[in-house]
């Protein structure tokens, strides 16, 4: 009797798994470095940056995308893993290794895919901006779930629901403690405000930047934007001419952030010329002719 033949979904799966896999690491890998060295990612809509300055693109301090990257390679790790066991020699091994690594990567396509969804949510219900970076990531996730699904033959599918009941529990219950600070109105202060004393110098050349009309043009969710004010300090910030561009933030402006063409954020106007990024105190000393105290800081 001819035995039936596999489909090819089931012999290719894994190498399938392994591609997507390879896919989303390349875009959070990205991000990831966006993210750590200060720069912006390049975007054909302005909503990109909206979403990855967010406070949700942090997660204990590091970026979101970083996490991302880790669950990318570990999936595309489990994929191929098996295949670096000689299948003559250790067939057994081998076989044990595909069964538990079918299960681990259904685990973590389905967690991911979970939390994907979440960040979707967010993106479009609470961040109201579309960034295609975090679009393509949460494809990958849900690709990586209907392959692990379909990959294989489950023997006993109840214990996949159930065991998939329990991720899905686990993964919003800890995205939901993770994101508790943010969701919590009482700590708006603490993640878009500033938190941390001026020197004297700091307040001195705050006052001096006012009076030579140098503005610092910026949004409330935009994470360098809340660097800067830091650098500065909260006596200091009060002093500075500070334009919010964005409509939903305190006391917007956008109408003169639109008026200068600023298109990111925090750009400083200093006599005409627009500087864009985290600007050192230093420099904005030099920048505007500061001839006060030096001793930059916070005490």
């Amino acid at each position: 009797m001819r035995r039936r033949s596999e489909p090819w979904i089931k012999r290719k799966s894994r190498f399938i798994i392994a591609s997507i896999a390879a896919v989303g690491a390349v875009i959070t890998a990205y991000l990831t470095i966006v993210k750590l060295t200060g720069g912006l990612a390049a975007c054909p809509v302005t909503g990109c940056d909206k979403v990855l300055e967010s406070p949700y693109a942090l997660v204990f301090g590091l970026p979101l995308a970083l996490f991302g990257f880790l669950a990318y390679s570990g999936m595309g790790a489990m994929a191929v893993g098996p295949w670096l066991i000689n299948p003559e020699s250790n067939k057994g091994l081998r076989s044990q290794a595909e069964d538990k690594t079918w299960l681990l990567m259904f685990v973590g396509a389905a967690a991911m895919s979970i939390f994907s969804g979440y960040l979707m949510y967010l993106m479009v219900a609470v961040i109201k901006s579309v960034c295609f970076y975090c679009i393509g990531s949460a494809i990958c996730s849900l690709a990586l779930f209907g392959l692990v699904l379909i990959g294989r033959e489950w023997e006993d599918i109840g214990q996949l629901i159930f065991i998939g009941i329990i991720v899905a529990m686990v993964t919003l219950i800890s995205t939901l403690a993770v994101y508790s600070p943010i969701n919590n109105p009482r700590a708006e202060v603490d993640i878009y405000g500033v938190t941390n004393n001026s020197a004297p110098a700091n307040v001195a050349l705050a006052e001096h930047l006012t009076q030579q009309d140098i503005k610092m043009y910026g949004a409330y969710w935009c994470a360098a934007c809340r660097t800067q004010k830091q650098l500065f300090g909260k006596e200091a910030v009060a002093k500075l001419s500070y334009i919010e561009c964005d409509p939903k933030g305190k006391n917007p402006q956008p109408q003169l952030c639109q008026a200068a063409g600023i298109q990111s954020y925090p750009t400083w106007s200093v006599d005409g010329q627009f500087y864009t990024g985290v600007q050192r105190l230093e420099n904005l000393s030099q920048l505007s002719g500061y001839s006060g105290p030096q001793n930059f800081g916070n005490p």
